[in-house]
């Protein structure tokens, strides 16, 4: 199974953009999805993910409010709705898909708990 990203960009300071993630496969059962981004010199962070089974997603504190993460769990399709972009969420974004028990909703932001990798798709905020 491939996961296939796109939907990044340019857009200037304020604008939005709608990353989605698909499976290669029609039918992919996932216990979680989420996104991660690296900027260039930086280390791959977790900006959102969702375990269909929780309460409710977990974003980085820099991105709530502002992005919304969204998906279909048999589909092992994920989406992210970012708005009110800023120079700072200029990186490379990945999404990643987990197809295993690997703890609760605290395991979400760490990548080591994930199987499955995009190939990440470049999103630019000019100031």
């Amino acid at each position: 199974v491939q996961l296939q990203a796109s939907g990044g960009g340019l857009v200037r300071t304020g604008g939005s953009l709608s990353l989605s993630c698909a499976a290669s496969e029609r039918r992919f059962a996932t216990y979680a999805m989420g996104w991660f981004r690296q900027a260039p010199g930086k280390e791959r962070e977790s900006v959102a993910a969702i375990k269909w089974t929780s309460a409710g997603p977990y974003y980085t504190n820099s991105v709530k409010g502002r992005f919304t993460i969204s998906g279909d769990s048999a589909r092992g399709s994920v989406y992210l709705q970012m708005n009110n972009l800023r120079p700072e969420d200029t990186a490379v974004y990945y999404c990643a898909a987990r197809n295993r028990l690997a703890g609760g909703p605290s395991t979400l932001p760490n990548p080591e708990t994930y199987d499955y990798w995009g190939q990440g798709t470049l999103v630019t905020v000019s100031s």
